[in-house]
């Protein structure tokens, strides 16, 4: 295997396993969202959305569920970009590297576009940002096997 192919099968992995972790914190958001893995998101959105006051029965309540609800979107969205890793990516098809992109993208701008408008820009910072390096990462690292076509192949 050459250079180029082991670098390429790296940042391929490195997508997958990528995926994989942000599968498994998608099923903490569900079902452990008041665990110490989200005390400091919990203690921020009690900052900017409650005056620092500890959630109300009702707010909590309407928290877990949303947190469920968000963790069940991330599980499901992360599944489809590991897929598309271990197949469509792996094979250097152009639509999944642009597919990849377009979703994490489009995720990105307007989940960070929100939480700025509201205030909560701890979330672009503890969770965006780190999914986004994540999974940009492997797309930057990658893109010429899908942009440039070598001589002889």
């Amino acid at each position: 295997m050459s250079n180029r192919e082991q670098r390429f099968v790296f940042w391929q992995k490195w997508l997958t396993y990528a995926n994989l972790l942000i599968i498994a914190v998608g099923l903490l958001v569900a079902f452990a969202g008041n665990s110490i893995f989200f005390a400091q998101h919990n203690a921020f959105s009690r900052q900017v959305f409650f005056e620092g006051e500890p959630f109300s029965r009702e707010a909590l309540v309407f928290k877990n569920w949303l947190f469920g609800i968000i963790g069940g979107s991330i599980v499901g969205f992360h599944t489809l970009m590991l897929l598309i890793s271990e197949n469509a990516f792996k094979k250097k098809e152009p639509w999944a590297y642009r597919a990849i992109w377009y979703g994490i993208a489009s995720w990105f701008l307007i989940d960070s576009g929100v939480s700025f408008y509201y205030g909560a820009i701890y979330n672009v910072l503890l969770i965006n940002l780190v999914a986004l390096f994540l999974i940009g990462l492997p797309l930057l690292m990658t893109r010429a096997e899908f942009t440039q076509k070598i001589p002889g192949e």
